[in-house]
């Protein structure tokens, strides 16, 4: 690219250049001509008020020495009678079709050019003044002005060159950076960035560069979390087989325990089947059913299942606050998934016989469940609702589904003691927009 800019620009420049420099250097030319041959007129014109006062070849030939071009042998005067003074160098027909036309005029001769100025005498006679100029004289300064003209249009294609050469080293150099970085993308490195330099192209190309690296490594974070938070799921109802193989081995023959069994498979696959349709249905494709659900019917569901496990445990439990209707702004499949991380936490991270309390609170403008336990609680609140740490060996993942759950709405999750001694989890979901403030609603009443 850099050859190729110094290329064209060597190019334009040269032709601006010979634009400019070829009829400037004729026009000098011509002009030095000009100056050489008004020279020649004005001593020629000189010599005139000789003619009209004295005929004396002798004051006339005095006169033609005083004049510069008389004194380098280059003038002469031809009388009337035809007789020629000083030193003639014009052919004789040209100064005879002077002397018949009577106007002043310039002709050709060897070496130069001559000046023939007739001069009207007494009686209507004429005589004719010749001033022979050479042809150094009518270049004079001609070949300097054409070698400056030509070092001028020399040093402007230079500093075209280097001025393109420069330009091309910003653009190669930006191009270069982009490259490098479209090319460690390209290779798994999804930190690179390219920092934003050349002209305002290569810039706004930079910064979408790095505007859709960002984006990229958005999206593969989020899918990433996104398999974490499916995969996690799977652990409700791996629980519940894991507890009913337990009993089973306890009791092989009881049919309960086989029936128990077949449901926490079937579980099971539901589970998977629908972490594959999950995964594979495309970014803002949830549909409208799934705006909203009823969340203490998505308790009561959860619970009866959670129950019977509660029951093999011989953990005590109850449910508060769920008779009536309690609608928030999330699917019914997500709260589903948050309940049953919850639940599962008291189930994996409390000893068996551990009671536990469910409460569903309906507010104004949200609705809240608060999980309670009577077990140990939590040694450090903060390192717990870091997502993917956990004190208990567990994934650490359960607790950070149920605060993104719950700040998509515009709620929060809170973690303290609950009432029975042990840890409580409060998930609260905003179910209206939060109101304006008053300077907000100041601002609305004006405008």
């Amino acid at each position: 690219m850099r050859g190729a800019l110094a290329r064209i620009a060597t190019a334009v420049t040269a032709m601006v250049a010979l634009s400019f420099v070829v009829p400037l250097g004729l026009l000098n030319g011509q002009m030095a001509r000009d100056r050489a041959v008004t020279a020649a007129e004005r001593q020629a014109a000189s010599l005139v008020p000789v003619l009209t006062v004295t005929r004396d070849p002798a004051a006339l030939t005095a006169a033609l020495g005083s004049v510069p071009a008389g004194a380098g042998e280059r003038m002469a005067l031809h009388l009337p009678a035809g007789e020629a003074l000083g030193s003639p160098h014009a052919p004789a027909a040209d100064l005879a079709a002077a002397r018949r036309s009577g106007r002043t005029s310039t002709v050709a001769a060897p070496g130069g050019t001559v000046l023939l100025r007739p001069v009207l005498l007494e009686a209507g006679t004429l005589a004719v003044i010749e001033v022979y100029v050479p042809g150094e004289e009518l270049s004079r300064g001609v070949a300097r002005s054409w070698s400056i003209l030509a070092l001028v249009a020399l040093a402007l294609i230079l500093v075209s060159v280097a001025m393109a050469d420069r330009l091309a080293t910003r653009v190669v150099r930006a191009t270069e950076r982009l490259v490098h970085a479209v090319t460690g993308v390209a290779a798994g490195d999804l930190g690179a960035r390219v920092e934003p330099h050349g002209p305002a192209e290569l810039r706004a190309a930079g910064e979408a560069f790095n505007h859709m690296a960002d984006r990229l490594a958005g999206l593969l974070a989020a899918e990433r979390e996104a398999g974490a938070d499916l995969s996690h799921r799977l652990r409700t109802p791996l629980t519940a087989l894991r507890v009913n193989i337990d009993g089973l081995a306890a009791h092989p023959g009881d049919p309960g325990r086989l029936e128990q069994s077949r449901d926490a498979l079937e579980r099971l696959e539901t589970a998977i089947d629908d972490i594959i349709a999950a995964a594979r249905r495309p970014e803002g494709t949830a549909g409208a059913a799934a705006a909203g659900c009823d969340a203490a019917e998505v308790v009561r569901g959860r619970l009866r299942f959670w129950s019977a496990l509660a029951e093999d445990q011989g953990r005590g439990w109850e449910l508060a606050g769920a008779d009536g209707p309690v609608p928030v702004p999330v699917p019914a499949a997500e709260l589903g998934a948050v309940v049953d991380a919850l639940l599962g936490n008291i189930f994996r991270h409390t000893p068996h016989g551990t009671a536990f309390r469910l409460a569903v609170h309906r507010g104004r403008n949200s609705a809240g469940l608060l999980f309670g336990d009577a077990g140990p609680g939590i040694a450090d609140v903060e390192e717990a609702l870091r997502r993917g740490v956990s004190g208990a060996g567990s994934t650490g993942l359960g607790l950070d589904i149920a605060r993104r759950l719950a700040e998509s709405t515009g709620g929060s999750l809170r973690a303290g003691t609950s009432p029975l001694g042990g840890a409580q989890i409060e998930l609260w979901l905003r179910t209206a927009p939060k109101p304006a403030s008053r300077r907000a609603a100041r601002r609305a009443g004006r405008g």
